[in-house]
């Protein structure tokens, strides 16, 4: 599996994403903001965590107008899997690869502790690595991450089983409780918690490298 991380102003987790996919075998290459094009044959593409551009305008905003960023929704709209994590769920949303809208927190504060998320669904690349129903434990940290969406948009993702992941107990006010949700195609998925935070012992918790194995497992030669 060949992924590209990439890194705007303000990125603090893309050293992290790029170790995940790297731990489980992947070839990975780091993609600066002011690129243009992602490199040849990438089979997916992240978007790290942290506070691209400050967090100027709205989280993800600037990000998404980044040079790069035609060459990631070229990629999506081609079939290409797209994961972005807290900042890069804010920059698919911008980008309108995923509907809704991150707010400030319901309490308004920033908040950075592991939280218990349920797997919704194991119909994508991203989860097939978990049992249906499943409870991890994953680290959030975050200011903006209360997901809103209309009723309508709520109503599709919930029955189309696009809710990838839910929070046990609602951190930040999130609508239906999602922690993250899936595109059409079920190939970009934004979540808010931190599953590279969440890969190795030395982390503390394991749960988040089932994502990166099942990635793995999806590229996988037949």
């Amino acid at each position: 599996m060949k992924a590209a991380v990439i890194t705007f102003p303000g990125s603090n987790c893309d050293r992290d994403l790029a170790m995940a996919f790297e731990g489980v075998g992947a070839d990975v290459t780091r993609v600066w903001h002011k690129d243009t094009e992602l490199p040849a044959g990438t089979d997916i593409v992240g978007i790290p965590g942290g506070f691209s551009f400050g967090d100027y305008l709205r989280c993800g905003a600037i990000a998404a107008r980044s040079p790069i960023a035609r060459a990631i929704t070229g990629f999506a709209a081609g079939g290409g899997h797209v994961l972005g994590i807290c900042n890069g769920f804010q920059v698919l949303v911008e980008m309108g690869l995923l509907p809704g809208a991150l707010l400030r927190n319901a309490n308004l504060k920033y908040i950075c502790k592991p939280v218990a998320l349920r797997v919704e669904t194991t119909d994508s690349a991203f989860t097939a690595g978990y049992g249906a129903g499943a409870q991890i434990t994953v680290p959030i940290a975050h200011h903006d991450g209360n997901y809103t969406a209309d009723a309508e948009t709520l109503a599709r993702l919930q029955g189309d089983g696009r809710v990838a992941f839910r929070y046990v107990e609602n951190p930040n006010g999130s609508a239906a409780d999602i922690a993250g949700i899936l595109s059409e195609n079920r190939r970009v998925l934004g979540m808010m918690p931190h599953p590279e935070r969440a890969f190795s012992a030395v982390h503390g918790g394991t749960d988040g490298r089932a994502m990166f194995q099942g990635l793995i497992g999806a590229f996988a030669p037949a």
